[in-house]
């Protein structure tokens, strides 16, 4: 660090931001990027900050990848940057690509711009295709507090009832569950027993789940927490699904394309998913989003029908597959599960320094979660988190700072062993000193 932060010559665009944009895109540190490379963003003012952020999950293989940048540059420097859905030779590049790469059970996608336009697209398959079967009501089976995005019927299948106000209405077809935190499951309780409590909720309710229900929605991991799903929990719903004509889909926006050392999160679980959401990772860049399932699923709407204005354009998809390139000639799913392992292994040892302040350490492959809670109880602490987000900033490190009890951590599938722990050197150090300031002002 070079200057005091916030640059004090930030701060006319700080403020032209809060002046002229809506607050609702504020929140982050104080920071103003200039320019990232790898795993490593720069401001105009000498300061370097590793990333553990890779922005929000995107930049999986590092900031401004150079494949990927000679990729742009080259559908630039051709002259076609946009053709809404009519053909072009680089779509159809990415798209077989893509299918390449993805487990055998897809063998079609369609491309949006983001991930909440995905999880919008699978909801909207899966209740064609229960119309397709016939059933009686087309209900959704979806995780409480999951998150899905912001568009209306990504928020109806996901977040809690409170933030859901602004709709007007909840969606009597839409049955949302308590997600199953795997420190939740009691007294020998399995995730196969809580999968089996959550049909029996839904029983309750007055429905019959194979004619009224038509998709299982999960995301596969929840956001705020990095916290997994038990894995007997989705065999469970995967064989009922199965079983009742019932479609399994996945959220794989936030730790698809080698987040958590495997190409999907879904992997982790041995299961095979009928359709999952797709986005930030799939281009480490620019906006690209998609779903993948089987012919059947994917052909449903009728020509025309399901398209969007930007959709495939030749840019985004150039930059789709050159990030498809870069993770598999240089295995970063490997990378990922070596790297994630030792970036675990701090976070474990941090946390026995303060198992009174830290709850959980969660995560797969690069991505992971400290949970914090308050001193002599299980109470959350989202303002030691925050605090300590705020403090490694000062000290060259960017984390993501959720707002509330955790902190994440989801650097660049590229980020080398040194800088790993040079970072975790300095998260150490920060939580060190934040709870060491705590303990003097009480």
């Amino acid at each position: 660090m070079q200057t005091a932060l916030p640059v004090p010559e930030s701060l006319p665009i700080l403020n032209d931001l809060e002046q002229f944009e809506s607050r609702s895109m504020h929140g982050q540190m104080p920071v103003v990027w200039d320019r990232a490379e790898d795993f490593q963003v720069f401001d105009r003012w000498g300061n370097t900050w590793i990333d553990y952020t890779s922005t929000i999950f995107v930049a999986n293989a590092g900031h401004a990848n150079p494949r990927i940048v000679k990729a742009l540059r080259e559908v630039i420097d051709h002259g076609l940057l946009h053709t809404y859905s009519y053909a072009t030779e680089i779509r159809a590049k990415f798209l077989r690509r893509l299918i390449e790469v993805t487990p055998e059970q897809f063998d079609k996608a369609y491309l949006m711009s983001s991930g909440t336009e995905a999880t919008e697209a699978v909801v909207k398959l899966m209740r064609m295709n229960g119309q397709r079967r016939g059933k009686r009501r087309l209900g959704i089976m979806s995780f409480e507090g999951a998150y899905h995005g912001r568009t209306q019927g990504a928020a109806m299948i996901g977040g809690t009832a409170a933030g859901r106000t602004w709709i007007g209405f909840e969606d009597p077809n839409v049955h949302q569950v308590p997600f199953p935190y795997t420190w939740s499951l009691k007294n020998g309780e399995t995730g196969r027993d809580r999968f089996n409590a959550h049909l029996d909720l839904l029983r309750g309710k007055g429905l019959d789940l194979a004619k009224d229900l038509c998709g299982f929605m999960f995301e596969a991991y929840i956001g705020w927490a990095a916290a997994f799903i038990p894995t007997d929990y989705v065999q469970a719903a995967a064989e009922f699904a199965k079983a009742n004509g019932i479609l399994l889909g996945f959220d794989e926006v936030q730790g698809g394309f080698g987040r958590t050392g495997k190409m999907f999160v879904h992997e982790h679980y041995g299961v095979e998913p009928d359709l999952i959401a797709t986005g930030k990772g799939i281009s480490s860049s620019l906006p690209l989003s998609a779903v993948l399932g089987r012919k059947e699923l994917l052909d449903l709407p009728d020509v025309g029908s399901m398209s969007s204005t930007h959709s495939a354009n030749p840019l985004v998809c150039a930059a789709g597959l050159a990030n498809l390139d870069e993770i598999v000639s240089r295995d970063l799913c490997g990378a990922a599960a070596r790297m994630g392992r030792i970036m675990l292994d701090r976070l474990r040892a941090i946390q026995a320094k303060y198992p009174d302040r830290i709850s959980h350490v969660i995560g797969e492959g690069m991505l992971a979660a400290l949970i914090f809670k308050k001193p002599g109880s299980d109470e959350p602490d989202g303002l030691t988190a925050s605090l300590i987000c705020q403090r490694a900033m000062h000290k060259g490190v960017l984390l993501v700072h959720t707002g509330r009890e955790s902190i994440k951590f989801g650097p660049p599938l590229t980020m080398p062993e040194d800088v790993m722990n040079e970072g975790m050197d300095v998260l150490e150090e920060s939580i060190e000193e934040i709870i060491a300031e705590q303990a003097v002002a009480a």
